[in-house]
């Protein structure tokens, strides 16, 4: 499983790259890897217990009531004692506590479910960048499910509200996975990601040009679209790149990323896609997670 992969990677030793064709079987096998629907057979509901016994109905001996405890109920506190003969005023009923508004701004008839859908994080992080309202991806290369999404990002993209900031954020879990994230920085530092990021996918996933996820493997794709190789070299090594490959390691790590695709809201949620929702869903999902960011700042 992916999990269990990126787990491994964050712990144990960078792996060589020979290992490269097993580790893309794998991310392809289960880059998408969602927590199982809880949907647990109820346990048998226990055996109906046997009726008491019938109470003792033999009249107490007069020094037995004579002696009994007043009922608990006529001292209360506060309580007053009716006239002999009185009749008692029934108590006033207890007023309902008044039901919460529910906030017109986010719907909540089609949540998703806490849990499933997405996860509150225990702690909220930092966001990745400043102002706004926060959408994060982590993501990978060699992922499936990441490069399925795509097309659906894309234009969910381009029809985001001005409130909303966009980011992302390469899966950065050791060995060849460090090497992706290198050559994706170092395209955004020379003004070549918007045109290679799809066909990042493609090339991984479809055309397979890649046997070993090498440093020069990476740097001969983007050569193609025409970035000077050996300068992008030089980037992917740079210490602007070190320090951005440090930083998306530790925001996966301190938002508990452990597949991909994964949706990192505001610092405050983690959003993943389910089998039932799938990329759809999972959009959905960081909707209404924005609204709800959106409303929690709007109100007094």
């Amino acid at each position: 499983m992916l999990s269990s992969w990126l787990a491994v990677n964050f712990q144990e030793p960078v792996p060589d790259e020979a290992s490269f064709p097993l580790m893309l079987v794998l991310g392809l096998a289960a880059c998408g890897e969602t927590p199982a629907d809880s949907t647990a057979t109820a346990p048998a509901p226990a055996a109906e217990p046997a009726p008491a016994a019938a109470p003792d109905t033999e009249t107490p001996a007069p020094e037995a009531v004579e002696n009994a405890p007043v009922e608990a109920a006529s001292t209360e506190a506060g309580a007053e004692t009716p006239a002999e003969g009185e009749t008692p005023a029934p108590a006033a009923p207890e007023a309902p506590a008044p039901a919460p508004t529910p906030d017109p701004a986010v719907d909540m008839a089609n949540a998703p479910r806490e849990g499933i859908d997405y996860t509150v994080l225990a702690t909220p992080q930092p966001t990745y960048g400043q102002g706004g309202i926060e959408v994060a991806e982590v993501f990978a290369y060699t992922c499936i499910h990441c490069a399925n999404l795509q097309p659906l990002l894309n234009t969910w993209k381009a029809a985001l509200p001005s409130d909303v900031r966009f980011v992302y954020v390469p899966g950065a879990f050791g060995g060849v996975s460090d090497n992706f994230a290198r050559g994706f920085y170092a395209a955004e530092a020379m003004g070549l990601l918007d045109k290679t990021h799809d066909d990042a996918f493609k090339a991984v996933l479809i055309e397979r040009r890649f046997q070993t996820g090498s440093v020069e493997e990476i740097a001969d794709f983007y050569a193609t679209h025409g970035a000077d190789r050996d300068a992008f070299l030089s980037t992917m090594q740079s210490f602007s790149v070190n320090a951005k490959i440090n930083r998306a390691r530790q925001f996966s790590l301190r938002t508990g990323v452990n597949s991909t695709p994964t949706m990192i809201i505001n610092g405050k949620y983690s959003a993943v896609a389910t089998q039932g929702g799938g990329a759809e869903g999972l959009l959905r999902t960081v909707d209404w997670l924005v609204a709800r960011e959106r409303a929690a700042a709007a109100a007094p």
